[in-house]
């Protein structure tokens, strides 16, 4: 029920273009109605019975006119052209509409589901396959559209159809009309037990398709590490898997779907040829003539054939309840901007957080527990840490891609919870360790936040990024194509290029998580200086490399979701703790950093 509201939410909108449709439906229908009411009349003419017809007085009039039963018949084969030239023209306007309104909601359909696909949560991505959210978008999309604005006013079409074919057929013959519809509760039954299946069905295989467009987008993406790990062999036995799964899923339906059709043809052929044998009986009793016989033999094609789509449009009702349920299961899921702050201050980049606390919604233990600490304007801090001891948790804090569960942050006294996210990340800049960059120019990953900016101004941020040079080695320079997530560009280049992204805002607040550990030592510490020599940053860095955490203000080290220390590089190597572990384990490097400052 909830899905079939969820299709009327969609119709709804566009609900005038689909009582046009079924207007010109109910039009097309009576037109042929009268078709087969001039067959009747023509064929009463030519065998001199009764013209018992329910033509209007004013047409029998007309064709009366004409004295001659050969005029009479070429007069009425005349107004049969034009009338069939006509519904040929309404036929086009319909189909023209079905499509065109079919288009029209799955674009509607497929904006919708981006735009609030792109304001879901970090949680909310990191959980999700983009596989199955590819396939909302297009083929649920495609499905539940053309069930709206094609087969719905078709469904209705069917109603009128069998509505205006058992009047005229019940005009001639009430016995007729009778015998025509019996069928009818018997075909609605199994329709309706076909339709309980295919609800069923389709839902398994809704999901088996989204597996497999999953396996498809992740092998496409990580082609290079199946080939590195010369893994092709198990992949392509993965991809058997899937597809095999969607295929035994498709194939158990399409082997039961040749069962209803047959049962529901056997039911329409027998209903047809049960109907003309009372038809004759009735012509033999002289209960009904020869015309009237011709002319019901064509009614009986608007009253059985429709009811056994019946059956086709119930299937195909399913499938679309299915891929609306599938649409608004992302739709009805709550956007990040529902929790929202209003305020926008100016931001200086100072940072404190008092009693943070963090767990995941799916978890039972604190992955931070009871973090304080404050974080000075334009001062430079790095984090260290075993790997999942929450230092990449603080940066998503400072960004609410996720939220504290206890505690308060607050940036400038301000409590961040206060602040509008869009402003909070104009002001927080983070550069992730394997940063994304589009399948565009150079150029146009760096200013993808302002596509204003000149190439001199993007050329700046490039030269702060100690990637100018590189980029201007190419053919094209700024202007050459990346390849899909920078596949064409070294792991350096990337985070070099994700970087001057960053630098062309004006940021109070950069954070590079894990960013720099893809450069050499030297690009590091160049970078790292012409942030400095740039001022009015507050800068975060989570880093591995003790010579790089060396040379910040001062260093936090993270233990098992605590602060166990938040001193300077001299004071935390005197004390015994993780920090003077790491240094002595990285001690060797303390002179490659030096000779780094010399050569500089």
């Amino acid at each position: 029920m909830k899905s079939s509201i969820n299709l009327w939410r969609w119709s709804k909108k566009y609900i005038f273009i689909i009582i046009f449709i079924i207007i010109l439906n109910f039009i097309l229908q009576w037109l042929y109605s009268y078709i087969a009411l001039f067959v009747e009349y023509a064929f009463a003419i030519l065998g001199n019975e009764n013209t018992n017809t329910n033509l209007p007085a004013f047409l029998i009039n007309f064709f009366d006119s004409f004295k001659e039963p050969l005029t009479i018949i070429l007069v009425v084969g005349i107004a049969m052209i034009l009338l069939q030239l006509f519904r040929s023209a309404l036929r086009f306007l319909d189909g023209y509409l079905r499509a065109r309104g079919t288009e029209y909601i799955g674009y509607d359909m497929r904006t919708k589901i981006y735009n609030h696909t792109i304001d879901l949560s970090y949680n909310y991505h990191n959980n999700s396959d983009i596989g199955d959210l590819i396939q909302r978008s297009t083929s649920d999309v495609d499905t539940a559209s053309s069930f709206i604005c094609s087969q719905f006013p078709e469904l209705i079409s069917i109603f009128i159809t069998i509505a205006i074919g058992s009047y005229q057929v019940g005009q001639i013959n009430l016995v007729l009309m009778g015998v025509s519809l019996i069928s009818l509760p018997l075909l609605g039954i199994s329709s309706i037990i076909w339709f309980n299946y295919i609800n069923k069905k389709y839902t398994e295989i809704e999901e088996k398709e989204a597996d497999l467009t999953t396996v498809i987008q992740e092998n496409v993406n990580g082609a290079r590490v199946v080939k590195a790990f010369a893994n092709e062999r198990y992949e392509i036995e993965k991809m058997k898997k899937a597809n095999d799964n969607y295929y035994n899923k498709l194939y158990h339906l399409y082997i039961r779907e040749p069962f209803f059709w047959g049962f529901t043809d056997f039911v329409a052929t027998f209903q047809y040829a049960l109907t003309i044998s009372v038809a004759i009986y009735l012509a033999y009793k002289d209960v009904v003539t020869t015309s009237n016989i011709t002319a019901c033999l064509l009614l009986l094609g608007m009253v059985i054939w429709p009811i056994r789509g019946l059956g086709r449009i119930i299937s195909n009702y399913g499938k679309a309840i299915v891929a609306a349920n599938r649409i608004e299961h992302i739709l009805e899921t709550s956007d990040e901007y529902q929790n929202n702050g209003s305020v926008k201050p100016k931001l200086s980049g100072e940072i404190t957080f008092e009693n943070v606390s963090f767990k995941h919604s799916d978890s039972d233990y604190d992955l931070l527990k009871n973090i304080n600490f404050k974080i000075k304007a334009n001062e430079t801090i790095a984090i260290v840490g075993k790997s999942g001891c929450g230092k990449t948790t603080i940066c998503n804090l400072i960004t609410r891609f996720l939220d504290y569960t206890e505690g308060c942050i607050y940036l400038d006294d301000v409590l961040i919870t206060d602040i509008d996210k869009h402003y909070l990340r104009k002001n927080v800049k983070m550069i992730l360790q394997d940063p994304f960059l589009f399948t565009r120019t150079i150029y146009d990953n760096i200013a993808i936040t302002n596509k204003k900016l000149t190439i001199d101004e993007v050329r700046s941020a490039a030269k702060l990024a100690s990637v100018d040079e590189e980029i201007m080695h190419f053919n094209l320079g700024y202007k050459t194509i990346v390849g899909e997530k920078g596949t064409t560009l070294s792991g350096g280049q990337k985070q070099r290029i994700a970087i001057a992204r960053m630098l062309v805002s004006d940021s109070p607040i950069l954070i590079f998580d894990d960013s720099l550990s893809a450069l050499d030592t030297k690009t590091d510490y160049l970078i790292r200086r012409a942030l400095k020599n740039k001022g009015n940053k507050t800068m975060i860095i989570i880093t591995h490399r003790i010579t790089t955490a060396k040379e910040a203000d001062r260093i936090m080290v993270l233990n098992n979701g605590q602060i166990e220390d938040f001193d300077t590089h001299e004071n935390l190597v005197k004390k015994k703790g993780l920090y003077q572990e790491l240094w002595q384990i990285q001690g060797n490097l303390e002179q490659e950093f030096n000779a780094v400052l010399k050569e500089d």
